[in-house]
């Protein structure tokens, strides 16, 4: 379902967590009855290759009557991650500081790793 629906509320409350290109807003909002609810906002930026970017959103609404199964669920999920794989950030790619490597040609030439959101070449002769 689209949260395009929803006519947004001003915010009561909000707390931003900002995390490399990923900004995250936790807004409480009131609805029309006059009860509370919380929206989790994920922002991720996009740079496009001339420089300008764009911003992909997704929006979580969560209820109070949710709110002890979302903690309970969230706690187990973040636990067992801890558990399994320790507190220390395996990913490069998830770090502050990453940037993406280049490759380096024959001939010295540095030039850009392709990625598979930018690949965009199809030999149909290879399939």
């Amino acid at each position: 379902m689209s949260d395009k629906g929803y006519i947004e509320q001003e915010e009561i409350f909000s707390q931003v967590l900002r995390a490399g290109r990923r900004t995250y807003f936790f807004d409480v909002r009131e609805t029309k009855a006059g009860d509370y609810y919380l929206t989790i906002t994920e922002s991720k930026k996009f740079t496009h290759e001339d420089g300008s970017f764009h911003y992909k959103k997704h929006k979580i609404y969560l209820y109070k009557e949710d709110f002890d199964t979302f903690r309970e669920m969230l706690d187990k999920s973040t636990d067992f991650i801890i558990n399994e794989k320790g507190q220390e950030v395996i990913s490069e790619r998830h770090q502050k500081d990453f940037h993406k490597p280049n490759e380096i040609h024959a001939n010295g030439e540095e030039v850009e790793k392709s990625s598979p959101e930018s690949f965009t070449d199809i030999n149909f002769e290879d399939i």
